[in-house]
């Protein structure tokens, strides 16, 4: 991306990126044009084509960047796992967390992927299938182990991350509900999703020595 003159390249693009994500869920897509992005953040709408080539693209490149991150946090907090159940764990508990926290991200992602060019749509749509795959082979490895008993296990990898997908729609900081309960709860409805015994869905506690 060329230089703007006057603001440092990488902060302009970090303000961009998080207004756009602000306004985009506050207007959606076709509400919000340049021009009021470039008001929230002191610019002249002009100024946007130095770093992008159109309100697309814009789109493309919030949408591309949250799931690398996604990717990206999601093999970070599988690193560890030590069998099947623990990486339905971890995965559960990285999603609820996610999810609750980047909500405009993910509802963007949701409610906007039809805003997008046919090639940048199937990009997406690629990142999204390789997440899903990774659900997908910790079901297969659980199934395997005799963890599990999902089924179908690609219609059980579409009910488990519809089920969790959906606490972007309704959860509040300042709910009833922390992060670390909401995990709890989804972990055990997700174990009892795939026809693991529901006990199983938190670790077992360290013996006292």
């Amino acid at each position: 991306m060329a230089r703007i003159a006057g603001k440092i390249t990488e902060q302009t693009v970090l303000d961009m990126k998080r207004a756009a994500t602000r306004l985009i869920a506050l207007h959606g897509f076709e509400g919000m044009n340049l021009r009021m992005l470039a008001e929230d953040i002191g610019l002249k709408a002009g100024s946007f084509y130095n770093h992008i080539d159109s309100k697309e693209s814009l789109l493309h490149r919030l949408l591309s960047d949250t799931m690398h991150e996604l990717m990206a946090g999601l093999d970070e907090a599988l690193a560890a796992a030590t069998d099947p159940a623990d990486a339905l764990r971890r995965f559960v508990a990285f999603h609820i967390e996610f999810h609750a926290v980047r909500r405009d991200e993910v509802f963007i992602g949701n409610a906007e992927l039809r805003s997008l060019s046919d090639a940048h749509r199937a990009e997406i749509v690629a990142q999204r299938d390789a997440y899903e795959q990774r659900l997908l082979s910790i079901l297969r490895a659980g199934q395997a182990a005799g963890q599990f008993a999902p089924g179908d296990l690609r219609i059980a990898v579409r009910a488990l991350i519809a089920m969790l997908s959906g606490v972007c729609t309704w959860y509040r900081a300042d709910g009833r509900l922390g992060v670390k309960a909401l995990v709890r709860q989804y972990t055990r409805m997700a174990f009892g999703c795939v026809g693991a015994d529901p006990a199983t869905a938190l670790p077992a506690s360290p013996r006292r020595r």
